[in-house]
């Protein structure tokens, strides 16, 4: 124990020093350029780009993705012959989506952008349904088969299919590369970090001892593969998500007199953010942009193609059927979930004279900045208590669909022995990110986040014939 103890301090003192250095504002710098320019042209260009095309697919069959979310519900899914329930698929891609980037992400992007910085978010996420749309329904076109059986499907699928020569291999390569970085690594450590910090405000917990159990209690469940991951995530979704909500709901119910003064400032903001975060109208529409962009895909992963890996193991009739399912995710995700998070924040500290309504105050982070806002109304113990434990299911479903996510890209690069290896390695990414300071850890991921998007969207578009023809049907 004395010589685990010293590696973790020595961990924690070489991450500091890292910290200290220009890595840090490399990486920095680097995720500025990409979300403030890259990002933009490329999520909105694509969800615009295949609004269009398909006709607003969003708005045209966003009910009857509903009707088919409702029927396929079901807590008890079972172990399907080959690949997962609709619903499984639906509930593993959500526990993908839902998690730090829908509390912590979301703050952040207030913190740091305004409260316009949600607008833009929306915006992001409305034509990101069409994009979610477009990867489910080429994840259910390519995935194939093996002698076993197994369902294979992602995005490297329909890369390779896009571009069957040595570039599409090659773009195939750097987006497994990246998502295996940002998902079963970087990604994961980001959660544990939420995690880690939230108990640690909440319960005084050691943050190693944090690490350690969300660890052990990771590794018993990725040892069942996706059908095991599959099915706990088909129980803890609907779970975390209506606690969450009653939580939110019941604050913004007791604040309900700010809810005016709480969406006018998110669209006030959205286009003077310079009069909440100062410097000049320019610099502060860029920042609340960049931020609404960066955090909108870190938390509906529209375009990032993540949540493709799980649409293509849904058994359905035909791709269009898990396309629509797919856009209802994303709905959930930010329309209502983040949505909720937007609300008690603003509401409680921002509007009627909060603590943040004149700018930055002392000790708040994007950390602690929802346990701030739920402890206006729930008191200091209970706010940093409620949020604590929604996170921990939020953040650690996420951490299983990521590592699944992963997986599929390690398979594909390296075959099955290598699997074993790559959770070995992701299972450690996730106690060291419970030990880490949130800065670095938050950068890492998201650059390779934003790295995902690139060779993604240009399959995407190569392909867009196909995804126009099945919205038709």
């Amino acid at each position: 124990m004395i010589k685990i103890l010293y590696i973790i301090t020595h961990l924690e003192m070489s991450y500091q020093l890292l910290k200290n250095n220009s890595m840090l504002k490399f990486v920095q710098s680097f995720n500025s350029y990409l979300s403030d320019y890259v990002l933009i042209v490329l999520l909105v260009g694509t969800g615009v780009f295949f609004t269009f095309k398909t006709k607003f697919v969003q708005i045209r069959c966003l009910g009857e993705g509903f009707r088919r979310f409702f029927k396929s519900i079901n807590l008890k899914g079972g172990k399907q012959k080959s690949g997962l329930s609709s619903f499984q698929a639906l509930a593993t891609a959500i526990a993908a989506q839902v998690g730090t980037g829908n509390i912590v992400g979301a703050c952040g992007a207030i913190l740091t952008g305004g409260p316009g910085a949600i607008f833009w978010m929306w915006i992001i996420a409305f034509f990101g349904m069409a994009t979610i749309y477009s990867e489910a329904v080429l994840a259910q076109e390519t995935r194939i088969k093996d002698e076993e059986g197994k369902i294979h499907g992602g995005p490297v699928y329909y890369i390779k299919k896009a571009f069957p020569n040595g570039f599409g291999t090659f773009l195939a390569v750097f987006f497994a590369i990246a998502a295996i970085l940002a998902l079963g690594f970087m990604g994961s450590m980001v959660q544990s970090n939420s995690i880690g910090e939230t108990c640690s405000n909440a319960l005084g917990l050691p943050k190693w001892t944090v690490g350690v159990a969300v660890t052990a209690t990771g590794a018993l469940i990725l040892m069942g593969g996706i059908q095991r991951i599959a099915s706990v995530t088909e129980k803890i979704v609907p779970f975390m998500a209506m606690l969450y909500l009653a939580g939110g709901i019941l604050i913004i119910l007791l604040r309900i007199k700010y809810l005016p003064e709480t969406f006018a400032m998110i669209f006030r903001y959205a286009f003077r953010p310079d009069a909440i975060i100062g410097g000049s109208l320019g610099y502060a529409i860029k920042t609340t942009v960049s931020q609404g962009v960066k955090r909108g895909l870190f938390s509906n992963e529209a375009g990032m193609g993540s949540t493709p890996h799980a649409h293509a193991m849904a058994n359905v009739e035909k791709p269009h059927d898990q396309g629509v399912v797919a856009m209802v995710g994303l709905f959930v995700d930010t329309f209502v979930i983040l949505t909720i998070t937007a609300l008690v924040v603003i509401s409680t500290l921002y509007a009627g004279g909060g603590v943040l309504s004149s700018g930055a105050a002392e000790g708040l982070n994007k950390a602690n900045m929802t346990q701030t806002a739920f402890a206006t109304i729930m008191g200091s113990k209970g706010g940093a208590l409620f949020v604590a434990v929604c996170l921990l299911f939020f953040a650690f479903s996420t951490i299983l669909s990521w590592n699944f996510f992963g997986r599929v890209n390690v398979e594909y690069l390296f075959g099955k022995r290598a699997v074993n290896v790559y959770s070995v390695v992701a299972l450690a990414f996730i106690f060291l990110g419970s030990l880490l300071s949130n800065d670095l850890v938050w950068e890492l991921a998201d650059m390779f986040n934003q790295l995902m998007v690139i060779p993604n969207v240009i399959a995407l578009f190569a392909l867009s014939a196909i995804v126009v023809k099945s919205s038709e049907k």
